[in-house]
């Protein structure tokens, strides 16, 4: 009911095309407007996607990839996200899983809740004319999966990210370096400290347009990294537009590694409306 209604209010919202985000992964140094609030919903559907833990290979749908961010002050904001729900058709079993599995007989599909997270971002330093902006962003991911399900690995970890932009003419350029530890999901005591990296490229064709492009995911330094901590990342390349008073985007995705997606769409809307009063 409380979700149903902050949905419900963020329709009715005057809405800001501020600090937008989506549909890129890679982090913009820029902070939600005090006393406002970003809803995000999308939807992606990626193909040939290895689960690594599962052993499972399919096309994978999310559905309900959604976020919101509250801007606390001028500089800080506040992040939460997840997917509602995680949809395998599975192709192969291309190795075996390194845990048990539930799937239920005569099927071929499975289905699973996202692991949500909880992030705060701080912008450091503003973007002048020959410097660009700095900020830094932390945040934790949560278990919410059920391992058994094949898709999630129901871990808790931990992300750390430099960012930094730079507006050139109508070209904004951002990127993010961090580190990630990710908790060994079958290995007991393990974890995988791996590096987060994002590039990304908006170009601010007209008022209501924007193309976009990015590289970013993460690297794992281990040749023979736990499982479900390898590396993953993928290139989205969009575009970002305005109409019926809403945000809307749609990107391409093409893996970058052995166990990312081969390939894939995503699309969604967000919002921006002004909810609440700072604390002064």
């Amino acid at each position: 009911m409380r979700i149903t209604a902050i949905i419900g209010l963020l329709f009715l919202a005057s809405l800001s095309a501020a600090a937008q985000q989506r549909p890129l992964v890679t982090e913009d140094v820029e902070i939600v407007k005090p006393g406002s609030v970003r809803f995000e919903f999308g939807f992606d559907f990626q193909q040939d996607r290895n689960f690594p833990l599962s052993g499972l290979n399919g096309d994978l749908t999310r559905l309900g990839v959604v976020a919101l961010t509250f801007g606390l002050a001028p500089n800080v904001e506040f992040e939460a996200g997840g997917v509602l729900q995680n949809y395998l058709s599975v192709n192969r079993q291309y190795q075996p899983s390194a845990i048990p599995i539930r799937l239920s007989q005569g099927t071929n599909s499975t289905h699973d809740t996202g692991d949500f997270y909880l992030a705060t971002k701080i912008k450091l330093r503003a973007e002048t004319k020959r410097a660009p902006a700095i900020g830094f962003r932390v945040g934790a991911e949560m278990p919410n999966s059920n391992q058994t399900r094949g898709i999630g690995v129901n871990q808790t970890n931990f992300f750390a990210t430099v960012l930094a932009g730079k507006h050139v003419g109508k070209f904004h350029v951002f990127g993010n370096l961090g580190l990630g530890i990710l908790t060994a999901p079958v290995d007991l005591f393990t974890q995988n400290d791996v590096l987060l990296y994002g590039l990304a490229v908006a170009y601010q064709y007209n008022p209501r347009l924007a193309l976009l492009g990015e590289v970013n995911g993460r690297y794992s330094t281990r040749s023979n990294a736990p499982r479900g901590t390898e590396s993953d990342g993928a290139a989205r390349f969009g575009a970002r537009f305005r109409a019926a008073g809403l945000m809307w985007d749609i990107a391409g995705i093409r893996g970058l590694h052995a166990n990312s997606a081969r390939s894939g769409i995503s699309f969604g809307v967000s919002y921006e409306a002004s909810l609440f009063q700072p604390v002064k």
